[in-house]
């Protein structure tokens, strides 16, 4: 890149980079091969605070011509970095997290504005996403080939685990910071480069991260951020997938986007990882602790204001229990506090947008339209703008929408059931499986279940269960891979076979 133009400056920025500790963390445009900006002006992208609809920067959007440049400097530095030493990738790995870490308030103040999350909440965020980059920075270490048995006296067999080349990262707005690292730190810790295309409703905390790597070392190329526009969005995509240096795609979001990109990675079959939409169960049964329940299953839904693809979207409660459990969680949801993420005690921040609103809502009037009660909420907050009032709808049945599309809000819709193999049909009538939760004494049944339910993850008696050093990925059409643990990285390798023969 020659030369770089950004978009006109917008009066809002400069009161957010006020907000801030450090400034630099804001940048006009993308970040191809060690440069900020765009090659050519293309479009600008707007960013606003969903809680107050306030401009926060105008920023240059990436063309598709800046995309092939992110693609040819990703390839060009490709080499590289797979040839340096794993504790030099390892070193430089930490020192990205150490960078995290020093400046966690400001990248959890910028979440917090262009995402809405609580500033509590969005500071957990950071420090969840960092770990991840802890945790692969010490997998950079360990991966190793094998030695193989052979059918031959004369003959030995090795097998290397090599760098897949270079990966294509597209990233959601619900976890606008986790789900970066949660992909690129893998892929830097396998040897691979990066060009990374955050979701256009949060770019400010990708770009945040991508100075944080420059600071730290990581070297031009390794690391190439594109930031488009809703209008562009589908032909960067496309530019990007299409190109044959790209080895790798690492989609998270809808599964109706996964689709479509799984579609343009055929063409040139590359490896690819997809974490897409859920419908996830929460089963309490009758030896259940109620409480335990009841706090897992606020803490599941009504993270991130619902925005979650894992959080619980169908609570089924045995029968004889229902009523209990109903109160105990209504009673919890009550003291859930509606406003801006960086107001104190505010629990429960704003939808990222309209849309967002309007799907909370045809799902609410639905079960109301075939018989669900709203016991608590149901209706936007008195706040007005993107604001959702947390809501508990009893008396949910099969036959409602909420019960089948992932509904994205602070809505919990409580189902009441009779027997085990009951709950396990409800549990398992999804096109989807990416996670679910239940609460049991009974040991026996905890194995049983945990076994038969379609899912990637399951949490017995505990609704918290994302950590790095644990895989997550769905089945059915939730996706395809694993991130964590060191299946992580697998994800980013290939095998070798090398047959030596004459010995």
């Amino acid at each position: 890149m020659t030369t770089l133009t950004a978009c006109p400056a917008d009066p809002a920025h400069a009161p957010l980079a006020g907000q801030l500790q450090h400034s630099y963390l804001l940048q006009q445009g993308g970040f191809i091969n060690g440069q900020w900006g765009s090659a050519a002006a293309h479009a600008c992208l707007p960013v606003t605070d969903p809680a107050t609809g306030q401009r926060l920067a105008t920023l240059a959007a990436s063309s598709v011509g800046d995309a092939r440049e992110a693609v040819r400097g990703a390839s060009a530095a490709q080499a590289g970095w797979a040839a340096l030493p794993a504790r030099e990738r390892a070193a430089l790995l930490m020192a990205w997290h150490a960078q995290i870490i020093a400046h966690a308030d400001d990248l959890a103040l910028l979440m917090t504005r262009e995402q809405g999350k609580p500033l509590a909440e969005a500071r957990g965020e950071v420090m969840f996403g960092a770990s991840f980059v802890a945790w692969y920075a010490e997998e950079a270490k360990r991966v190793h080939g094998e030695v193989l048995q052979t059918y031959s006296a004369d003959r030995r067999v090795l097998t290397l685990r090599q760098p897949v080349g270079v990966v294509v990262a597209i990233t959601p707005w619900n976890f606008p910071s986790a789900m970066i690292t949660r992909k690129c730190a893998p892929a830097l810790a396998a040897g691979c480069s990066i060009v990374l295309k955050p979701s256009e409703e949060t770019p400010l905390s990708a770009i945040a991260l991508c100075v944080l790597a420059q600071r730290a070392g990581i070297p031009d190329g390794v690391i190439n951020l594109v930031l488009c526009t809703r209008d562009n969005v589908a032909e960067v995509g496309r530019a990007l997938l299409e190109d044959s240096r790209v080895r790798k795609l690492s989609f998270t979001g809808s599964t109706q986007t996964g689709k479509t990109l799984m579609r343009l990675a055929a063409d040139n079959v590359l490896k690819v990882s997809l974490e897409l939409g859920g419908n996830a169960p929460l089963i309490v049964f009758d030896d259940a602790d109620l409480d335990r329940a009841a706090d897992g299953a606020l803490a599941s839904k009504f993270r991130n204001m619902g925005q979650t693809c894992t959080c619980a979207n169908r609570i089924l409660v045995q029968r004889s229990v229902y009523e209990a459990f109903a109160a105990k969680l209504v009673e919890r949801v009550r003291n859930l506090k509606v406003g801006p993420g960086t107001e104190p005690g505010v629990t429960q921040g704003p939808l990222i947008n309209h849309q967002a609103v309007q799907k909370v809502q045809r799902h609410v009037a639905d079960a109301l339209a075939h018989g669900a009660r709203a016991v608590l909420g149901g209706k936007p907050d008195a706040r007005g703008g993107l604001f959702f009032q947390p809501t508990v709808l009893l008396d949910v049945t099969p036959r409602m929408r909420i019960c089948h599309e992932e509904t994205f809000g602070p809505v919990a819709p409580l189902l009441a059931f009779d027997t085990e193999e009951e709950a396990l049909a409800l549990a398992n009538d999804s096109s989807y499986g990416l996670a679910g939760y239940f609460y049991t004494r009974d040991l026996a049944r905890a194995l049983r279940m945990a076994e038969r339910l379609e899912l990637g993850a399951v949490g017995v008696n505990e609704a918290v269960i994302s950590s790095e050093a644990v895989p997550i990925g769905g089945v059915k059409q939730s996706g395809i891979g694993r991130e964590g643990a060191h299946h992580g990285i697998d994800e980013f390798l290939e095998t070798k076979q090398i047959t030596i023969g004459a010995l």
